[in-house]
């Protein structure tokens, strides 16, 4: 029986425990949702392949990296295309809790019939322990996160739910760096997709954790490789795609149009250039004219750098 729904994810290493406690509460979680659902792990981080063998999980360890070794987005969504067969993929981040509406949910956006982009808000959750998935343990978890969990603010997506036709093509983003995530969202509105925000519909649960893992112990948007990718995105315009400029919302299982506001008016005023049009350069002109001060000021860092890169020497 083929799956109807492929979950791939890049996990980090297994090799700070806390850490290696999250991962395989979220990897376990996934495995719970039942034969509609196929699970897939991309990587050869310290830790990883005796994880997937004892959870009995698929793992493609050759995955192409950039120059700093970390893994390329474009090849996680690749490798999760060429070893799956199911009609719609999922990538979701190696921290993040699935519950059963993650599947309801998905199967609700196929019935739309078009191309589509799924993403949603967290609940964020201090958990320090590993967790059991036997019995009624979405409730259990359902009432963890009502009692102790706070709704995380909409700007990136910790999961992305789509055909596996949609995103054949990417730039090779750097996996665990700011930037890529709003560029889906982005691409997906370009596209003319439905770009869905399923959080009414789908709990998903992100246990919380430290930066440790990540070089220096710095957050991922203060490293150098989130510049990259807000290069390889086409500039910051594209980077500043989030939640609110999805187009549809799943509530109760049906689709529908996000409500008018006057706030969200003048976004899609703004985005248009580029998500109707597909014109970056009109794009800039209508960024300068919504954000002036914020233009002006990303305009002379850009010229700063400019000269810094062209004085003799360097």
């Amino acid at each position: 029986m083929t799956a109807r729904i492929t979950i791939f994810s890049g996990p980090k290493p297994f090799t700070l425990p806390h850490i290696a406690t999250i991962q395989r509460n979220a990897i376990r979680s996934w495995l719970a949702l039942g034969a509609e659902v196929d699970v897939l792990l991309l990587g050869d981080e310290e830790g990883l392949p005796e994880e997937a063998n004892e959870l009995g999980v698929r793992l493609i360890r050759e995955v192409p990296r950039n120059r700093q070794g970390t893994p390329l987005v474009s090849a996680l969504f690749e490798l999760a295309r060429q070893n799956s067969d199911s009609p719609l993929l999922a990538y979701v981040n190696a921290d993040i809790l699935l519950l059963p509406d993650f599947v309801s949910g998905a199967l609700a956006l196929q019935a739309g019939g078009r191309p589509f982009l799924g993403v949603g808000q967290r609940w964020d959750l201090e958990v320090t322990e590993s967790l059991e998935f036997g019995g009624d343990w979405p409730v259990d978890l359902q009432r963890q996160v009502k009692e102790h969990g706070s709704l995380h603010p909409p700007a990136g997506s910790d999961y992305f739910i789509y055909p596996r036709e949609c995103f054949k093509s990417m730039p090779a983003f750097a996996i665990g760096r700011a930037g890529w995530d709003n560029w889906m969202i982005y691409w997906a509105r370009r596209e003319g997709w439905q770009v869905v925000d399923c959080t009414a519909d789908i709990n998903i649960v992100h246990q919380n954790h430290d930066y440790s893992h990540l070089p220096g112990g710095q957050p991922h948007y203060k490293l150098p490789e989130t510049d990259v990718n807000v290069r390889l995105a086409g500039g910051r315009m594209m980077t500043r795609f989030m939640l609110p400029d999805c187009n549809r919302q799943l509530i109760d299982g049906r689709l529908t149009d996000v409500p008018f506001s006057w706030r969200r008016f003048w976004r899609e005023t703004e985005i248009f250039p580029l998500v109707g049009l597909r014109s970056p350069f009109l794009g800039r002109i209508g960024y300068a004219v919504f954000h002036p001060v914020r233009a002006y000021g990303e305009a002379r860092a850009w010229v700063s750098r400019r000269l810094r890169n062209t004085r003799p020497g360097r």
